[in-house]
């Protein structure tokens, strides 16, 4: 198997990851929907927990959950970026809420969810 190919099965979590992340930041910079914008913005958010996940895994260790009272350390995997990435899907979820929330009030404003209309008619209300 040649080495790019084999370096590239190596990495495929962190590439993957990295793939979903500037498929995720295109999206949010070119789509006007705020809908479709909040998408792409949780599609950042879980390649951001892949690369974590897969950063904090190692080939042949276990979850660090203790039996029989063994305690050696080089069996288990570090629990610090399965903690992360827990922390940062709450945080995610609240954050998605949030905006979710604030375009519904967009929408029953404007009548509208597409950013350029809505820059257009707060101009308009700010005129009058």
């Amino acid at each position: 198997m040649p080495a790019l190919l084999s370096e590239i099965i190596n990495y495929r979590f962190e590439i993957f990851a990295f793939l979903l992340f500037g498929i995720g930041f295109m999206n949010l910079l070119l789509q006007k929907n705020l809908i479709k914008k909040i998408i792409a913005f949780n599609v950042m958010d879980s390649s951001v927990f892949l690369f974590l996940a897969s950063q904090g895994f190692i080939d042949g260790r276990a979850a660090p959950i203790v039996v029989d009272g063994v305690t050696d350390v080089h069996r288990y995997i570090n629990p610090i970026p399965s903690g992360l990435v827990l922390t940062g899907i709450v945080v995610s979820v609240s954050v998605s809420a949030f905006f979710l929330a604030l375009v519904q009030r967009l929408y029953k404003r404007y009548k509208t969810v597409e950013f350029d209309e809505i820059m257009v008619l707060a101009k308009k209300e700010a005129e009058k």
